[in-house]
Order: C-alpha cells, then structure tokens, then sequence
C-alpha cells in the first residue's frame, strides 16, 4: 500500500508517521508514505498557491493548477489507471486500485467501513485542503470528497494522517495480533467495543475501591465471551 499526500506544509507528518505502529509498517516494508508539497507545482517565483475568491468573501481559495498538475504527475506513476470519472477531463482520476481523494468539510464522512474499503487498495492520494476552501474544478479530477467529521478544521493535514492510520492497522502483518481488529469498536457497524480491564485486581482511588467484574476473573470462556456481548454498545445510527 502506498499513501501520497499533497500538501503545502510537507514538515507536519514528520513526527506522527515516524512512531509506533506507523513506523514498524514502513520499516516492515507494508506500506509506503509520500509527502509531496504542492508549491513543486506551481509556476511563478512566489510559488503561489491561493487567490481571492471570485465574488468576493472571507479568506483565501486554493487555486485549481496546481493541483491540476500534481494529479496529473502522480497519476502517471500509477500502474494502468483506468477512470472512474467522467473521461473529457485529463487528467482523470485514479484506477481500480488507486483512489484520488480530496480532503474537505464538506465530503462524506470517514468511518470504519470506508477504511476497510480502502485497505484493499494499492494507492491512495490524499489532497490535503487549506484556507478558505479550494476551487471547486477540482472535484473533477478527484474520485471522492472526505471529511473527518462534522467540524472544520485549519487543513486537510489531520484528516490525511487519520486516514492513513485507520487503513494501515486494518492491513495483513500491521498489528501484532489479527484479532484486534477484528473485535474493536466499529469492527461490526454500530458496536463499539466491551470495556477493557488490567492489573490491578483492585484499584484504590478516593476511598473508594474500583474492582474488575468478577466474571473475567473467573477463566470461564462462554461467561467472558456473554457478560463482553451484553457489554457492547449499540451507536444511535444502527
């Protein structure tokens, strides 16, 4: 799996993809991360990448061009792309197994479901947003719009590395263990997952002594595996 990221702050991955489970799948060769900042494709001395908006209005609108080119240079790294645009526009988005992703307020939101669907993939490109919004003539070289939730954010930077992570611990050999994935929170749509305990047995906090349930003490398999069923939430949207 190789996840590209374009943005104009390229410096800002540096720490959270160089740690953990993130960095054992680079160094264990399951994934590839590419930083590409988007002033490389710019023409002019200042290497700008924004404008006022047409209509006038608050803050700034990241400009089509660049963006335009640097979609055009990473779809040619892509092994036989095929379209899942409209083909009047060149370039047109990813293939079958690349998605060409413009990250946005105002996109579908990501959930567990979308991760899974994108751990099958074999490239991913991530077009991280800025200012006031970009030109909306983008949408027509990208295959779809994401947002991390319902709130905005200072850039697509966050909602890059969030998907990054949600997919890569979802890949064969990523996680230490293949079941923990398979039982966490929205691992089924709608269950979150049993709350979890450790050592201490007993644990002390304002006179008041906070215990394990008995029944994960107990080493009773069938008990454990219906007192953490009954423990699952259900969300509100299921």
């Amino acid at each position: 799996m190789t996840f590209h990221i374009i943005t104009i702050f390229p410096d800002i991955f540096n720490s959270y993809f160089n740690e953990s489970i993130l960095k054992r799948a680079q160094e264990n060769k399951l994934i590839k991360i590419k930083i590409h900042d988007l002033r490389d494709w710019t023409a002019d001395k200042h290497k700008t990448v924004d404008d006022t908006p047409y209509g006038g209005g608050a803050g700034m609108v990241m400009k089509v061009e660049p963006i335009y080119k640097a979609v055009k240079a990473l779809k040619s790294q892509i092994p036989n792309p095929k379209s899942q645009i409209n083909s009047k526009f060149n370039p047109p988005a990813g293939g079958q197994n690349s998605k060409f992703i413009l990250l946005s307020a105002k996109g579908k939101t990501w959930n567990q479901q979308m991760a899974k669907k994108y751990s099958k993939l074999d490239e991913i490109i991530l077009i991280c947003g800025r200012y006031e919004g970009v030109d909306e003539r983008v949408k027509k070289f990208v295959d779809e719009e994401i947002s991390i939730g319902d709130y905005v954010l200072t850039g697509g930077e966050i909602p890059a590395m969030a998907i990054v992570d949600s997919v890569t611990r979802l890949l064969p050999g990523v996680l230490g263990n293949i079941e923990s994935a398979k039982y966490e929170s929205h691992a089924v749509p709608g269950v979150l997952e049993y709350p979890q305990y450790t050592r201490p047995e007993i644990f002390s906090a304002g006179g008041k002594k906070l215990r394990v349930p008995k029944v994960l003490l107990s080493g009773n398999h069938k008990e454990i595996e219906t007192w953490r069923e009954k423990h699952s939430k259900k969300t509100k949207n299921f």
